[in-house]
């Protein structure tokens, strides 16, 4: 199957998403076409079964804003005119299916039917699309799509929720590679985030408002007081200076280490002891899975669909948005004894096998040929 995706090439949730699972599409032998406008950060590999077109977006004197869902669509109708794509996979409601729904109708006036999934994954739901200027665009991308998932049973909800859906929405999970190459690390490595004796608190977000990061370093304040430990913060954002003023007011600025956009998530859950995700909304809580897998237990809202990954007393523990005192009450019975500590980290684990990328990608395979009899 020739497969054409296109997606945000960032490090956000949907781009990172998208291409994985363009990646393990590829080696199950589908010939996968990533279109976008710059490489997405997480494809490593371009070769025979997986390759990258960019998104040229012409400036010319007369736009304001450079219109870049007319060159997306454009791009589209050349790259499956080109390289014979059989369907398309746009995942981002804005300006993606939009995009693709253009490009479906020019290639339909040259004879050619192509199929369109759209996966939806959170903000362009809830945040972007909900607002007046893009409902209406948003409402008929979604309906003219031959096909539509969501990330969760959450988000699904509050797509229809939100908006006059008249196509059903299929429910396909985030993922994760389990049965990744294990990374060896050595216990000096991890000495040098933490002392000997100290837990390591660990929160990895793009640090807006969204994901309540002053509940984040007040939840580690109190830890902090009945436990040694140390908060590693992992990202970038428009919060993240509000924080760090936080942590000098609170006089804990030598405990927490902010490290900025980093390659190495995976080392670093590797070391920790628990992830603090208090967000006020996540359509999935992929930064919960991603700790999961790593062995780290999770303490998190209960809010979209953080419940679906997170299971309240195996993975973590779940609060109310806000209630900064239960978060840490239930930090504090996680970190407080090793085999306590110990049951979680398994716990955890146990419940991300459940988001192996080989039990999801048959359900987007299905997807695939479902919509090939739509077309």
């Amino acid at each position: 199957m020739k497969i054409g995706i296109v997606c945000y090439p960032t490090f956000g949730g949907s781009g990172v998403v998208a291409t994985e699972l363009g990646m393990a599409l590829s080696k199950r032998g589908h010939e996968v076409h990533f279109i976008t406008y710059k490489q997405p950060v997480r494809l490593a590999l371009l070769g025979s079964k997986i390759h990258f077109h960019e998104v040229h977006v012409p400036k010319y004197p007369l736009f304001h804003y450079q219109p870049y869902e007319l060159a997306l669509s454009s791009k589209l109708v050349d790259m499956v005119k080109l390289h014979q794509i059989e369907i398309l996979h746009v995942h981002y409601a804005i300006p993606h299916a939009y995009a693709g729904y253009m490009a479906k109708k020019m290639l339909q006036e040259e004879g050619i039917m192509i199929p369109m999934v759209t996966t939806l994954h959170g903000t362009d739901i809830t945040l972007v699309g909900n607002h007046p200027f893009y409902k209406p665009a948003v409402t008929f991308s979604i309906n003219k799509s031959d096909i539509v998932t969501s990330v969760s049973q959450s988000l699904k909800e509050d797509t229809l929720r939100l908006f006059d859906i008249k196509t059903d929405i299929h429910v396909i999970p985030n993922f994760i590679d389990v049965h990744e190459a294990p990374k060896t690390y050595t216990d000096c490595q991890r000495s040098m985030m933490a002392n000997e004796g100290e837990r390591i608190v660990t929160h990895i977000s793009n640090f807006r408002k969204v994901k309540r990061i002053p509940d984040v370093i007040n939840v580690f304040y109190k830890i902090q007081q009945k436990i040694p430990a140390k908060l590693m913060m992992v990202g970038e954002g428009p919060e993240k200076q509000q924080a760090e003023y936080l942590c000098e007011e609170l006089g804990i600025e030598d405990k927490v280490m902010f490290l900025g956009k980093s390659n190495e998530i995976d080392r670093v859950l590797s070391f920790s002891d628990l992830f603090l995700l208090p967000s006020e909304t996540e359509s999935f809580g992929l930064a919960a899975l991603e700790a999961m897998v790593n062995r780290t237990p999770v303490v998190s809202s209960n809010t979209g669909g953080i419940p679906e990954v997170n299971k309240h007393g195996v993975s973590g523990f779940l609060s109310d948005v806000g209630d900064v005192d239960e978060m840490v009450e239930n930090a504090i019975k996680i970190l407080e004894e090793d085999d306590v500590l110990e049951r979680f980290k398994k716990g955890a684990r146990k419940e991300a096998e459940k988001f192996d990328i080989n039990h999801i990608l048959p359900l987007y395979e299905a997807i695939y040929e479902e919509a090939f009899k739509l077309a």
